[in-house]
């Protein structure tokens, strides 16, 4: 098996150059652990989805795979928006958990009476400390996330990860 090569990567924990599964926070992606593997595809292809139900119509996000309103498994992919406004936000100044490089942003979103998904608390990303304001517009981006080993039908298969955050939009 090849060695395992880990960095100082936002997101990633490491210690002494060895990877902490125990640590990680990022899920694994690939079909062998994850029924909702489809959405971290479409992130990859940058896409912001989520599921809607074929049998009632309602959307859930974060995705699933069966619905909770009525229980069905029939389900579709939908685009979300990838534009929202900022309503509230805390800044993480000192402190933030193992991972992650302050400011740690979290925001809650508005995308609009009229989109699918209307409201969501997301992360932001490249926006130093002091600079978000309440009312300020936000723009979907898709980051890579170190890969991890999976052991796959006595094989060691790596599985590539991206995940989502917003980002204030360029004046």
């Amino acid at each position: 098996m090849a060695e395992l090569k880990t960095a100082q990567i936002v997101g990633t924990p490491a210690l002494d150059g060895k990877y902490i599964a125990e640590m990680d926070q990022w899920p694994l992606e690939c079909p062998e652990f994850n029924r909702n593997y489809v959405f971290y595809d479409n992130l990859r292809a940058g896409r912001f989805t989520t599921t809607k139900c074929k049998k009632c119509g309602h959307i859930a996000f974060p995705p699933g795979v069966i619905c909770p309103a009525c229980w069905s498994e029939d389900l579709e992919w939908v685009d979300l928006p990838k534009r929202a406004k900022v309503v509230a936000f805390t800044e993480t100044l000192a402190g933030a958990p193992a991972g992650f490089d302050c400011p740690l942003i979290i925001a809650w979103l508005n995308f609009g009476k009229d989109a699918p998904l209307r409201h969501l608390l997301a992360r932001i990303i490249n926006c130093p400390e002091g600079k978000l304001k309440e009312g300020d517009e936000v723009q979907f981006v898709v980051f890579e996330v170190p890969a991890h080993p999976i052991d796959v039908k006595k094989e060691t298969k790596i599985c590539e990860r991206v995940f989502y955050a917003f980002e204030p939009v360029k004046k």
